[in-house]
């Protein structure tokens, strides 16, 4: 027994005998104890997808891969701003089943893999007591679990940059050329599951080329080392030629001057350190789910660093030093800062800095168990009450969904509204996230545009109504955006006196008959029917002119 083991039992021997049964219980049955949060943590997970319609991304998702060929899914999936193994992942996985909760069922398996590898990951290089408190964190605070249960790329993502992290450290510690092949294989589908993982890839191989430096190691061990750099290099090249080029002035526009554009430094208003600084701590506040504590943690990460800096004998007593550590946890920031102040991709308090996680939580856990002395059973608990004030005060960030108001019955009720109660003689009138999911709920069969001219409109038959959709420029009426629409459709369609049409919203910020009712007399009386907050039909008629001065609004 080494004297950091033997001041441990000290501490231990001291604490009243029900904490040294559960410390002596936990360090006796740690994989079970492991395998015990993970289990729980995967029920949450399939709790959090049963019983929710699925959100406008998720249904583009679904949406670009119902095709009728593997080919055609690819094809699909250019239009979108992410790379293909999503879209190609449900492409094959829709023989398994095509509702909201079997389609979310390779990320809640991704999800909860995510954690059990993170939670590897962070006992090889940090020990048991700073694995175990980045386990109870990434595993029950609530970004993760909404990640994991999402239709959406993060979890994949997740699952594979751990996976890319963890076998690294094997190949090291085992000198394994195999093992080395494989850690590049999987930072090569986490580059093809989003593009946030070149950051990651940027980072884990600045990263490992200080280990091999350091350690001179074998010809196998650096001869796989070339070849994975050489793969993932040539893996983004393709990426960049067959899409990334032909997206950037798109996701520029989409981006950097929309709703992130807070994540995208502003040259000429913003300070370049206090924008990275305050991006920082709002990464850290979206991990925890909630603004205060998500303050904290930033501090403690930092207090973390700076500790692991200082130290001066590896955490495990293997062949990695505390400073190589404290670079691979601080560069990914560093980056992410980077490349938002280079105005390439954006930083900040959004899912889009979840390849930041599984950094965020090491820092944090670390000092955590600095603080408990690396009791595994008090850092447990530690991280279960910061769990708990987390929850019990969520702040997510907008957009999103109330649980009550993403209810499958509200869409049920909303479907039946449609059926029943609006003529088949009247036009629907919709936004592009209306669109996708009437694509999903409504009218499976019919083929969606997924790219078009600006301003352009789509004109097709649902479920026996006739539809006019925005192009997937207009994601989300705003109340001005409506209001030049609507002079533009009252235009292009010819439509007969007196005739209804019916404004669908279903998705995010679903307020426009609010705002028209308080902004605009002539809107006054609009009645509308709400199935949730996230619902809302209202209807005009055809000769019902917009307000010249919002329509000529920018």
């Amino acid at each position: 027994m080494n004297d950091s083991q033997q001041r441990l039992q000290d501490e231990l021997e001291s604490q009243p005998g029900w904490t040294r049964r559960f410390e002596r219980w936990i360090e006796a049955h740690s994989k079970l104890s492991a395998i015990l949060v993970l289990a729980v943590g995967f029920v949450i997970r399939l709790w959090a997808a049963w019983g929710t319609f699925l959100n406008p991304d998720e249904a583009l998702h679904y949406l670009l891969a119902d095709q009728s060929s593997w080919l055609l899914a690819y094809k699909a999936s250019l239009t979108n701003a992410h790379p293909p193994l999503l879209t190609l992942v449900l492409y094959f996985w829709r023989g398994v089943g095509t509702t909201e909760f079997v389609l979310r069922l390779p990320s809640v398996i991704a999800g909860t893999a995510f954690c059990w590898i993170a939670f590897k990951w962070l006992t090889s290089m940090l020990g048991p007591a700073t694995g175990f408190i980045g386990l109870v964190l990434v595993t029950f605070l609530p970004p993760m679990i909404a990640l994991s249960a999402e239709l959406r790329q993060y979890a994949l993502l997740l699952f594979f940059l751990a996976g890319s992290a963890y076998l690294l450290e094997r190949a090291l510690a085992e000198n394994s050329p195999a093992t080395m092949l494989l850690s590049a294989m999987s930072l090569d589908f986490a580059l093809l599951s989003h593009y946030s993982a070149i950051l990651f890839a940027t980072v884990i191989g600045v990263y490992s080329l200080l280990r091999l430096i350091a350690r001179r190691p074998s010809g196998g061990i650096s001869a796989a080392w070339v070849m994975g750099q050489a793969s993932a290099l040539g893996l983004i090249a393709a990426l960049y030629v067959s899409h990334i080029s032909k997206l950037k002035g798109e996701y520029a526009a989409g981006t950097i001057h929309g709703w992130l554009a807070k994540s995208f430094f502003r040259p000429g208003r913003d300070n370049p350190l206090l924008f990275a600084i305050a991006r920082s701590g709002g990464v850290f506040q979206y991990v925890f789910g909630q603004l205060a504590v998500g303050d904290i943690a930033f501090l403690s990460f930092t207090a973390g660093v700076v500790l692991l800096w200082r130290e001066k004998a590896s955490p495990r007593d293997s062949s990695v030093t505390t400073r190589q550590l404290a670079i691979l946890l601080v560069l990914p920031f560093a980056l992410g800062a980077g490349f938002a102040i280079a105005r390439i991709y954006p930083y900040g308090g959004t899912r889009h800095s979840a390849y930041l996680i599984m950094f965020a939580a090491a820092g944090v856990s670390f000092l955590m168990a600095k603080v408990v002395k690396q009791r595994i059973g008090s850092g447990i608990v530690l991280a279960i009450l910061i769990v708990a004030v987390c929850s019990a005060f969520a702040q997510p960030h907008r957009p999103y969904m109330l649980r009550a108001d993403q209810s499958r019955k509200q869409m049920i009720r909303a479907l039946e509204f449609i059926r029943a109660q609006i003529p088949q003689s009247d036009l629907i009138f919709v936004d592009y996230q209306t669109r996708l999911l009437l694509g999903y709920y409504l009218c499976p069969q019919q083929p969606v545009s997924f790219s078009a001219p600006v301003g352009s409109f789509e004109d097709f038959q649902c479920g026996g109504h006739r539809v006019v959709a925005a192009g997937p420029d207009l994601y989300i009426f705003s109340t001005e955006s409506f209001l030049r629409r609507w002079n533009d459709l009252l235009g292009s369609f010819r439509m007969k006196p007196g005739q209804g049409v019916w404004v669908i919203q279903a998705g995010w910020e679903v307020d426009l008959s609010q705002e028209l009712e308080n902004r605009f007399p002539e809107f006054h009386e609009l009645n509308p029917q709400s199935f949730g907050k996230n619902i809302s039909i209202f209807r005009l008629t055809a000769e019902q002119a917009a307000p010249v001065v919002a329509a000529q609004s920018n």
